[in-house]
């Protein structure tokens, strides 16, 4: 596997695979080598390249999984003792949280997007608590609340995709080894990174089909009205400014506002490029149904030159392989929803069985935990949920009202 790192990260051991200067902008004659001692070590760092791509399956990898843009270039500075180690919250208790938090999240984007609307000046002071709520609830149990705000109708999209991103943000931050405050400043980014679409038309915003090439072009327009409606009046960082403007870059250049490149893109906007298409693809909109968890990862990981491969890679272990609410196959030939994720083993989540495919019947729905040692069941495969059009899939793993409409 190939991973893009600053050159002064490499160690004696690792495998160079390529240089991101072109052959004439460096002294190597050769672009792939292993790096065998420490005088060629010395003689790359003080070449004057900034970055290099390594295969880590030739040679030494990364002492840590902190991802190399981040920790050479933005992580320089702020040397942090580690967070403590957390206890994981039960899913149920965590939900009630969560729940309250969505509804709350819902009603303070609603009223911040109306005064943008208004003209007012932006005071997105509300935020910061909830973000730190946030932060907070996805310490608990991550996929609480994520789970939750995967839901949502077409007159909640607005508001809860801008608390969706925030959330996904925090859980891919904790993923790349964020701290507190870091996870804060990504979700905080999350949270006001659609803002520029206050100022859209919204007939053009909220129109019920797709979008003419015209219309299109007025909506690529949010970014930089964002970006300019936070520099302007609001007290954010740069980090949040830059996510608002480039969350729609794309590594190979054929992004907007800015057709930034690779090297160009931040880690946050790279980042916010993954969260905002992964929670647009899974919601449902006036025009078109959402994805399932797992086939949005499925799709998006064939899109090439658009995401981050590293970044990408890290947002899959973050919300799981299967991810909440997915629809799966197990090798006994049931189905079952994914409940929630097990950190330490991603494709043996916890699941709820409730059909059996060979009977062609509902089941009494079954919890199984896949990591657990006696569990012999595993998961076979993504099941498409258009094959099978269960209406009552989303609620399945939300408590006991979920069971009984199961049962009916």
């Amino acid at each position: 596997m190939l991973k893009k790192i600053a050159v002064n990260q490499l160690t004696v051991g690792m495998f160079v695979q390529g240089f991101d200067e072109g052959w004439l902008k460096h002294p190597f004659w050769r672009n792939r080598f292993l790096i065998k001692d420490e005088s060629r070590l010395r003689e790359i760092q003080e070449s004057g390249v900034q970055q290099c791509w390594i295969d880590v399956s030739k040679g030494q990898d990364l002492p840590t999984q902190m991802p190399p843009e981040f920790a050479a270039d933005e992580l320089a500075s702020s040397k942090q003792p580690p967070e403590p180690k957390r206890d994981r919250a039960f899913l149920a208790d965590e939900l009630e949280e969560a729940a309250r938090l969505r509804a709350r999240s819902a009603d303070a984007m609603r009223r911040l997007f109306t005064e943008v609307r208004l003209g007012n000046a932006i005071r997105p002071g509300e935020c910061v608590s909830l973000v730190d709520d946030v932060v907070e609830s996805i310490n608990r149990h991550p996929d609480a609340l994520l789970s939750l705000l995967r839901l949502k109708n077409a007159d909640e999209y607005t508001y809860l995709h801008s608390v969706a991103v925030c959330a996904l943000m925090v859980t891919l931050g904790r993923q790349l080894g964020f701290n507190d405050g870091q996870c804060h400043d990504a979700g905080m980014a999350g949270m006001l990174h659609d803002l520029g679409k206050a100022a859209m038309p919204q007939d053009v915003l909220n129109k019920p089909g797709k979008l003419t090439p015209e219309e299109f072009e007025v909506i690529k327009q949010h970014p930089v009205r964002g970006y300019e409606m936070l520099l302007a009046g609001a007290d954010v960082s740069e980090g949040v400014l830059d996510v608002c403007r480039h969350h729609h870059e794309r590594v190979d250049g054929t992004g907007y506002p800015d057709r930034l490149t690779e090297v160009q893109i931040s880690l946050l906007a790279r980042m916010g490029a993954v969260c905002d298409v992964y929670d647009a693809v899974t919601s449902d909109r006036p025009y078109k149904a959402g994805w399932d968890p797992a086939q949005a990862l499925s799709q998006m990981a064939t899109w090439k030159g658009h995401f981050d491969p590293m970044v990408f890679q890290s947002f899959v272990k973050s919300v799981g392989i299967y991810p909440t609410g997915s629809l799966v196959r197990m090798r006994s030939g049931r189905l079952a929803v994914v409940l929630d994720q097990n950190p330490s083993a991603l494709t043996k989540p916890r699941v709820k069985l409730f059909f059996s495919t060979k009977a062609g019947l509902p089941m009494k729905p079954q919890i199984l935990d896949l990591a657990a040692s006696h569990v012999t069941d595993q998961i076979q495969a993504r099941e498409p949920p258009e094959n099978w059009h269960f209406t009552y899939l989303t609620e399945l793993w939300d408590g006991d009202a979920a069971l009984r409409q199961a049962r009916r």
